[in-house]
């Protein structure tokens, strides 16, 4: 077995564990009973630069429920905070454990993670294990997100434990592996604030900029400039959350990477029908993180970072909070200059005209009031045959529409230059949840083939495909709303 893994590729290069003990737990996943492989990502393995190849089933069982670490591995669960629902609480990773940082053939440095691996010093009152289903589901969805062209933390492998696992009732157990740029997140600075030495801040803040924006280092305010850098990738990847639909379901600030990637698939989904306060999280009793609340609670969550930088920032520290607040001030202005010129590339405009503001907001308004599919909108727009399309014969999408195809003409623009710019940025499928119900179900049941099936097509959302009609419909308007729930 030591031979195998030995043939496979791990190339690990530990760094994180050289922080203070303070902000992690040296641990290793706690051994499951009977391991079963369901599933391993091949396309992200030959991008990893590993070779499963030659590795049986039960080989990979063992190494993918960490019943047996590789060499060079170093498995470690980080300390973090995070305002959960707005309350302050420590956390820590209580049911996963990184047992390293690999490093692939073009020298990228990841994260390689067990989720569901076993009880840590952090689980506080949590079993330290996931279901089958939660996992799958992460699956699904970061690898669907990936294909969309939005920054994500991926999914390596999915095994069974042989262990069940008690939530309301008695479900399968799992882990997943899940590969990140790293899972340093704002809550990780909150817990280093809070910390008793007074040096864990400055040596996480080092390590991220080391790790993650090294040409900071010579800047004459690194600490600015790293605030300045997260904001910007974080609004931009809350446009692009915003361009297809999604909803995190669960924006806590331990849930907001600092590399800027989408992290922690728990309650989220996409949104069928439109309608700005959708939520999905069955805990998410006040609408707090709803579609449209996303890019404000994306705004507060930096404001905390910017908190935990100030004493970084300078030694003055009501200077400090005077730079510290511009910059987050400046994130509405970011986002809306992010935002239009995603919602013009969704219809196709070029140029920029005073009106488009206007164009966009009466669409959506349109869309909302007549229930119409966020997705197949956009489908409809773009002359793709939908289902249903009935909808659009409402007089005022034909009077918005109207608008729209006098605005296409402006910046001499083309029909086909037009439908070029919108085929690029509006999906023909999602990961519909009645979709992914469905095959998460058949895959409990050990049917894997309608998951493997969604994986196929949503590898190529942008594109045409002939077993398109199945996956490009919403489920059914009931009176009963979908939820979902974080899995712990």
């Amino acid at each position: 077995m030591s031979n195998t893994i030995s043939k496979i590729g791990w190339r690990f290069d530990n760094t994180y564990s050289k922080l203070p003990d303070s902000m992690l737990s040296k641990i290793s996943p706690v051994p499951v009973k009977a391991p079963k492989i369901v599933i391993l990502n091949h396309s992200l393995s030959k991008q990893l630069g590993l070779d499963f190849s030659n590795i049986s089933k039960e080989d990979l069982s063992l190494i993918f429920s960490g019943n047996k670490l590789p060499k060079g591995s170093d498995a470690i669960a980080q300390a973090y905070a995070g305002h959960q629902f707005g309350q302050f609480t420590m956390l820590g990773d209580g049911r996963a454990i990184v047992i390293g940082e690999h490093i692939s053939k073009s020298n990228q440095r990841f994260d390689i993670q067990f989720k569901g691996s076993g009880r840590t010093p952090f689980s506080r009152n949590g079993d330290g294990r996931a279901a089958l289903g939660p996992m799958l589901r992460e699956y699904i969805i970061s690898e669907a997100m990936y294909s969309l062209n939005i920054p994500t933390t991926r999914s390596l492998a999915v095994v069974k434990t042989g262990e069940t696992v008690m939530r309301e009732t008695p479900l399968i157990g799992a882990i997943l592996t899940r590969v990140a740029d790293s899972h340093i997140r704002v809550g990780t600075f909150q817990y280093a604030v809070t910390s008793k030495n007074k040096n864990d801040l400055k040596a996480l803040f080092d390590y991220t900029v080391n790790r993650h924006y090294p040409s900071l280092k010579k800047s004459n305010n690194p600490a600015i400039e790293l605030l300045n850098a997260v904001i910007e990738k974080q609004t931009k990847l809350i446009v692009d959350w915003m361009r297809i639909g999604f909803i995190h379901g669960v924006m806590n600030t331990d849930n907001m990477a600092i590399s800027g990637e989408t992290i922690d698939y728990g309650p989220c989904a996409f949104m069928d029908y439109y309608d700005p306060e959708t939520v999905f999280s069955s805990i998410d009793y006040q609408g707090r993180y709803a579609f449209f609340n996303q890019p404000g609670i994306a705004k507060w969550n930096l404001a905390r970072f910017a908190e935990c930088l100030i004493p970084l920032i300078d030694e003055n520290k009501d200077k400090a909070i005077k730079m510290a607040t511009e910059c987050i001030d400046n994130f509405a202005n970011i986002y809306q200059k992010y935002w239009l010129e995603m919602m013009r590339k969704k219809l196709g405009l070029k140029g920029e005209e005073i009106k488009d503001e206007g164009l966009i907001v009466e669409l959506l308004s349109c869309m909302h009031k007549n229930k119409a599919d966020y997705t197949n909108t956009f489908c409809f727009l773009m002359n793709e045959k939908i289902l249903d399309d009935k909808i659009y014969n409402n007089q005022d999408f034909i009077n918005w529409k109207k608008q729209w195809q006098e605005r296409l003409k402006l910046h001499n623009n083309s029909k086909e230059k037009s439908l070029e710019i919108m085929r690029s940025v509006n999906p023909l499928v999602i990961p519909r949840n009645h979709i992914v119900e469905e095959t998460l179900n058949a895959a409990n049941k050990d049917d894997l083939n309608p998951m493997l099936n969604l994986l196929e097509v949503l590898e190529n959302p942008y594109q045409k495909q002939k077993t398109k009609n199945k996956y490009q419909s919403p489920g059914p308007i009931t009176d009963e709303k979908y939820q979902t729930f974080c899995g712990t």
